[in-house]
């Protein structure tokens, strides 16, 4: 594994590059997000998914969230956004706020685990949006740690647990930690809470009302 030190405000380009590279050949790679170190890979690809799986040693029965550059890379790939949900982005992205929305056919199967939606968010985090950029289309963001273990903010924990089964760990510094993203199913009307998180649900449901 390669481990390329970035400065977490402003990645530069050549590692940004790197990163995406080995995305778009079917790699998984370690970055960090908003709150937690993060495993990246083409989530269009089954190939690429089920080595996901493989470095997490787990099977595929839980679905694979998403992170995106913002609003139009998600539109694009996964399909034109609802009002309520542009209007939801528009609000709390970028940050942590996780959108179920229903999974386009050309998802890999595996990363919607039959449930036909997909958790999709734009994170507060340089790097992460960078990468989600210069690949051109969303990725996954599954914490990158050993199933059933903890998640970690720390890239030494990343590369300690991770480092012989992962290309790239692209490290940024700690992450900031603290409460996972918010995650909210908008595939009904009117939405409903999944997990509650960092976002509190009754701003959600504040910024729903005011349409």
């Amino acid at each position: 594994m390669r481990r390329i030190f970035v400065n977490p405000a402003r990645p530069h380009r050549d590692a940004v590059q790197e990163a995406a590279k080995l995305i778009r050949a079917g790699a998984v790679i370690a970055i960090p997000t908003d709150t937690l170190y993060g495993l990246a890979a083409d989530p269009f690809s089954p190939a690429a998914v089920q080595r996901v799986f493989d470095v997490k040693g787990r099977g595929g029965d839980r679905p694979l969230p998403l992170i995106a550059a913002d609003v139009a890379q998600i539109a694009a790939h996964l399909g034109a956004l609802p009002e309520t949900v542009a209007r939801l982005g528009d609000t709390f992205w970028p940050g942590p706020l996780t959108m179920l929305i229903a999974a386009p056919a050309s998802l890999a199967p595996q990363v919607a685990a039959g449930t036909g939606r997909v958790g999709v968010r734009v994170p507060d985090n340089p790097v992460a949006r960078a990468v989600c950029q210069a690949v051109g289309r969303p990725i996954t963001a599954t914490s990158a740690n050993i199933s059933d273990e903890p998640a970690t903010s720390d890239p030494d924990v990343v590369e300690n647990t991770l480092g012989d089964r992962i290309e790239l760990l692209i490290d940024g510094g700690r992450t900031r930690g603290g409460p996972a993203s918010t995650i909210i199913d908008v595939t009904v009307d009117p939405p409903a809470l999944v997990r509650a998180g960092a976002i509190p649900w009754e701003q959600v449901q504040a910024c729903v009302a005011s349409a």
